[in-house]
């Protein structure tokens, strides 16, 4: 199990949270599984942006980044150089600090 370190988030989590999550797990997936209720509106199928995290800590964890998730973290907002969309970026063994942005970008719900 690695260690997760979520930042306080004024909705999904205000207080921060400190979850587990198993290596090769997505980040989304173990956010949900930890009751943090992040958006996932393409159902975690690498079609929007609303699964958008910053890792803060242990990026360099992660395996690289695919064209598809480049072109859709151009959509994201508040992108920074360690953005992620949580969905697509699988846990390895070295803990992770992550933000989740105030805001996301859902076409479907605007």
């Amino acid at each position: 199990m690695t260690c997760v370190i979520v930042l306080p988030h004024a909705e999904l989590c205000p207080d921060g949270v400190l979850i587990e999550a198993e290596v090769g797990e997505s980040i989304c997936r173990a956010l949900l599984r930890n009751g943090v209720a992040i958006e996932h509106a393409c159902e975690m199928s690498c079609a929007c942006s609303t699964c958008h995290v910053i890792v803060r800590e242990g990026f360099d964890s992660l395996e690289a980044s695919d064209e598809d998730e480049d072109d859709l973290l151009d959509r994201a907002w508040g992108l920074e150089a360690n953005s992620r969309l949580s969905c697509q970026a699988k846990v390895a063994e070295a803990p992770l600090v992550v933000e989740i942005p105030r805001y996301t970008v859902n076409i479907a719900k605007e």
